[in-house]
């Protein structure tokens, strides 16, 4: 019996960053977090009640009690699928932070993966965590978090090269969130960590959205820091949050 997982909200909707952009996927959004980015727009505060799309794509929600069990969102996948088929490429694990409940995924994501590949969006910082389940995903998109935009109060530089190498061979893709404080040193940084491992692993960089939907870094900018990544790494490319330009979830 695997431990109790908290689920903030369970919807479908197109994936609007980093590799798999443009997809559409369910995503399942975890409660909780090792960080506190102080861009973050999602309220990952642990509760009892989670938020599940009424009909996948509809943005209407209903309340369901938590935690939640491997058979019920099973039971769920399997409905979801049934009602449009083929419509999703992948589930996406997000939060929060997933990998805080690796031991409970571990046991989860056989299950789930015979029914859609695994996509796990992570904070890219616990390296131990991703051993006990990244046998089981098929993509991972990593944050790297930039002090500049996330402004965490401790320096992840470390941990990120941990975790990357950790993660390296599961379709591993780095994901950076770019401002117009964002400097060039730490660009150079981003870009050591992932030469130190695979120069040709993609780097997506995401211009900051701000709470009124305006983009907080000028396009002059954004350029910048384009030529400066394309400079050391092969594949490096800007986008921004596209399921916020479509007025999706």
């Amino acid at each position: 019996m695997s431990d109790p997982v908290y689920i903030s909200e369970i919807f479908s909707s197109i994936q609007g960053e980093g590799m798999l952009a443009g997809r559409r996927q369910i995503f399942v959004r975890l409660m909780e977090c090792n960080l506190d980015c102080k861009y973050c727009d999602t309220d990952f505060e642990k509760s009892d009640i989670c938020r599940l799309e009424s009909k996948p794509g509809s943005g209407t929600f209903v309340t369901i009690p938590q935690p939640i069990s491997i058979h019920n969102l099973s039971s769920l996948l399997d409905d979801w699928l049934s009602q449009m088929p083929g419509a999703h490429h992948s589930i996406s694990f997000t939060g929060g932070e997933p990998l805080l409940y690796a031991d409970a995924l571990a046991e989860w994501f056989p299950l789930i993966r015979t029914t859609l590949p695994i996509h796990l969006e992570t904070n890219g910082t616990m390296h131990d965590a991703l051993r006990r389940v990244k046998q089981c995903v098929d993509f991972i998109s990593m944050d790297m978090k930039l002090p500049s935009t996330a402004g965490c109060s401790v320096q992840l530089w470390d941990l990120h090269a941990l975790f990357l190498q950790e993660a390296y061979g599961n379709n591993v893709s780095v994901k950076v969130v770019i401002g117009e404080l964002t400097s060039d040193h730490e660009i150079r940084q981003v870009c050591d960590v992932i030469s130190s491992v695979d120069v040709t692993l993609p780097l997506f960089l995401q211009p900051l959205s701000m709470p009124d939907g305006s983009i907080g870094i000028s396009a002059g900018r954004i350029l910048h820091l384009q030529e400066l990544a394309s400079s050391r790494l092969p594949d490096v490319r800007v986008i921004p949050q596209m399921h916020k330009l479509l007025g999706a979830l």
